[in-house]
Formats: C-alpha cells, sequence, structure tokens
C-alpha cells in the first residue's frame, strides 16, 4: 500500500510529521505526497552540479542499470541528479546488521511466526517504474500535487523513481500472488532537516481474501478484512514496541476505504506507527480479481527505526563511518544509538525575491546538489511582501558534517555556490 511521517510508504512516512510544509497531508500508509504544482514539462533545464562523483553504473537485482538512463542531461523532463542515482542499488533494506534492515527482518520475524509460510516477501523489485504503476495503479488523481515535479522524481514523462513501494501492487496482484510483503528504497524530493531525506525506505504489506474465508465467520467482507487487519498490526505494534497503549484513528487514502492509522503510547506521546485500510474495490477488480476483499498496510522503516534505535538524524543512516556502524550488531532490534561526537554547526543565511514559479522543493534540491549531506537543516526564517507586490523569503542553511569539523573556507564555498545557482536556477532576485 502507498502512505507517508520520517518517510513511510502511500500507508507510512519517511519522516516524523503528519502534514507538508503547506499542509497537505501525504497520501500514503508509509509516507504522503507533498507539494503545490501538477507535473509541467516546460521547466527550465540547467547543466547539473555535481558535488558527487559520477557513478557510470549500478546493479540492482542482478540488472546493471547505466547512469546515462535514468539522469538525462539534455532531457527537459528529467530531473534525477547524480547525488540520487548514486544512491540506486544501495538497498540500506538488505543489510542484516543496518538499523533498518534489523528492522526488516523483526517485522519478517512476526510474519513468519505468527502467519507461517502465507506471506511471500519481496524486496528486490527495480526502483524505475512507470508513471502507470506509481500513480494510476493506486488510483492517485490526475490532478494530485504528488505527480508534479516539485515532489517526484522523473527519468521521463512517462518512468519515475517510485514513491512508494505500493508502485508494484498491481504486477503482484495480476501475476496472482495474493498475500506479499513488498520492502524497497523509494524517493521524493523533499525538505532538509533531520527527519527527511530524498530516499528512504517502505514496507507495505497485502492479504487478498475469498468468500469462503469471511462465510464461515457470518460478516460483511469489509468488517471482516478490517477486524483482521487491526489484529494482524497491534500484534505487529506488540512485537515491536512491547505492550504498549494503543488506538485507532479514522482516516483518508484514495486507495483503502474504510482507512485507519495505528498509533501507540509510547515515550509519553502518541506516535504514529502506520497507515492501512480495507483495499478499493477498484483496485482488485483491475487486477482481475473479482469478488474478493483485501487489506493493505504501509509502514516507514526509517520513522520506526529512529524510534526504536534511537536515531537523532536520518542522515546517519546512509553513514559508513565504522562509529556509526559498529553499533549494531544482526538481530539486535532497539539497541540504542550512541552519540559518538557533534560538531559544530555552521549557518548561513540567503534571501531573495521569489517567482510565481518558486518552490521550497526546488530550493532544498540546489542545497543538496551542492552541500549533499553537510546540509543539515533549511528553514524559512522570514518572509514579507513590499508595496510592489513583490515577495521576499530568507532561508537559514544549517551546514554541518556528522563526521568532521567544517572549516569556514569551505562552508563559505558552498554558500557561494547555492548562491549561484539558486538564482540561475530558479528565476529569483537575490537580495
Amino acid at each position: 500500500m502507498t502512505i507517508f511521517s520520517v518517510h513511510s510508504t502511500i500507508f507510512s512516512r519517511a519522516s516524523v510529521v503528519l502534514l507538508s510544509s503547506n499542509g497537505f497531508k501525504r497520501f500514503s500508509f508509509a509516507s504522503s505526497f507533498s507539494s503545490t504544482a501538477v507535473y509541467s514539462p516546460r521547466l527550465p533545464k540547467v547543466k547539473k552540479q555535481r558535488r558527487y562523483p559520477i557513478v557510470s553504473a549500478v546493479d540492482i537485482g542482478g540488472v546493471t542499470i547505466a547512469r546515462n538512463d535514468v539522469v538525462k542531461d539534455d532531457d527537459p523532463t528529467n530531473n534525477v541528479p547524480d547525488s540520487i542515482f548514486s544512491k540506486l542499488g544501495m538497498q540500506l533494506h538488505r543489510r542484516d546488521k543496518h538499523p533498518i534492515g534489523i528492522l526488516k527482518n523483526a517485522i519478517y520475524n512476526y510474519f513468519d511466526s505468527n502467519y507461517a509460510k502465507k506471506f511471500e516477501k519481496f524486496e528486490d523489485l527495480s526502483p524505475i517504474v512507470t508513471t502507470k504503476q506509481n500513480f494510476d495503479d493506486v488510483l492517485v488523481p490526475a490532478d494530485h500535487v504528488s505527480r508534479s515535479l516539485n515532489d517526484t522524481y522523473y527519468v521521463d514523462p512517462q518512468t519515475v523513481l517510485r514513491c512508494h513501494t505500493s508502485a508494484h501492487q498491481a504486477e503482484l496482484l495480476r501475476k496472482g500472488h495474493s498475500r506479499f510483503l513488498v520492502t524497497g528504497d523509494v524517493y521524493r524530493r523533499d525538505s532538509i532537516d533531520s527527519t527527511h531525506y530524498p530516499v528512504f525506505h517502505q514496507m507495505e504489506g497485502f492479504c487478498v481474501f475469498s468468500p469462503e474465508d469471511w462465510n464461515e465467520s457470518g460478516m460483511d467482507p469489509t468488517l471482516y478484512a478490517a477486524e483482521d487487519l487491526k489484529k494482524c498490526l497491534e500484534g505487529l505494534a506488540r512485537h515491536l514496541f512491547g505492550s504498549v497503549e494503543m488506538r485507532w484513528v479514522d482516516t483518508y487514502f484514495p486507495f483503502t476505504n474504510p482507512s485507519f492509522e495505528l498509533e501507540i503510547y509510547f515515550k509519553e506521546d502518541w506516535l504514529e506507527v502506520l497507515g492501512c485500510g480495507v483495499t478499493e474495490q477498484v483496485i482488485l477488480k483491475q487486477s482481475g480479481l473479482e469478488n474478493k476483499v483485501a487489506w493493505a498496510f504501509g509502514l516507514g522503516l526509517e520513522r520506526l527505526a529512529m524510534v526504536l534505535f534511537d536515531i537523532p538524524d536520518i542522515r546517519l543512516f546512509w553513514s559508513s563511518d565504522e562509529r556509526f556502524t559498529a553499533q549494531f550488531g544482526k538481530g539486535e532490534l532497539g539497541v540504542k544509538f550512541k552519540p559518538y561526537s557533534k560538531y559544530p554547526p555552521c549557518y548561513k543565511d540567503i534571501s531573495f525575491w521569489i517567482s510565481d514559479a518558486f518552490t521550497e522543493n526546488n530550493f532544498c534540491e540546489v542545497v543538496r546538489g551542492i552541500a549533499g549531506d553537510l546540509a543539515e537543516e533549511v528553514k524559512l526564517i522570514d518572509k514579507f511582501t513590499n508595496k510592489k507586490g513583490m515577495t521576499s523569503h530568507c532561508y537559514r542553511i544549517v551546514f554541518r558534517s556528522m563526521e568532521r569539523s567544517l572549516t569556514d573556507e569551505e562552508v563559505n564555498d558552498l554558500q557561494s555556490k547555492v548562491r549561484d545557482e539558486v538564482e540561475k536556477k530558479l528565476n529569483v532576485e537575490l537580495r
């Protein structure tokens, strides 16, 4: 299923927030969609800055994908930078000693123990999918903001980097799979702070029922699926978090009805764990499943791993520093991360007059393209509109390395490049 709070699927989240900065609730059990514009191929194309080494090819599931097939410098509809292409194939969820892999395996253990051999597992499906798979097959409206170049990484007008693991749902159903877990890396253009990153990991669960399943219970099929779903996920929450208080919250997703969010009372606050619901009948019928009902859930692995392992910054999941990686072992769920150092932050402000086409996601993408993971946070600290109707934004950029102290010289160089690229790419006037 698809969802977004630290990034999840359309049912889950990759960030620890419920609403995007513009107030749109993200669709996805594990994550949501944010933004304000619909896909348009007419954005100005500027040659991409490269802070990252150029990776010529990556291997995904034994298939080699060339850079030029994903990063198309001369295609105005392509917005995939080298920094994102370099993450393809890294698959943190398949590393048994990494917090993401440890959490994934813990969820697998729950399903293996309680539903022996009933759920198939898929974790090596290509993240390059069609717009039909990513949007249409899960009933995302044609004019929904999630289809925007501002939110989604487009390879070309018909191909994207998946925004959620739900992109594989219809294909698996058509191939005859009726109960499955899909885990994978997903991609979304987003803000810069400690809980958001343009690449994160989601898991989706899907379960189909036939008339013989609910007829024995004497229950309405939709009610039967909803009750089975809640029982399953309450058990999963206890498996991960222990004996905790839980509550179900009614919500809305375009692909399920009814739809729910599961919250637990953890560390003296209510925490959203995942999103879920009973699958819309049109999805099943389009996949050739008549007279069936199904449930689906989605969760964001980073979101839960940050809570379970006490990891304060989402960038740490991508660190190769042994002071981070050596703290975790196979099967060790909930080992608390011990901070090894906190290097000083460097603050830089930038102000400019914006145009009507300006979006914060595009600004953050420029900053990430130059500073990479040295950009810890980008925050709007001031805005105003003058008598001529011109609007000014002032952003504070926090630069900080997780591994060393930054010098004034390199921070000034990064800021200078940001100023140049912002003016060049985003059609703004620096102040």
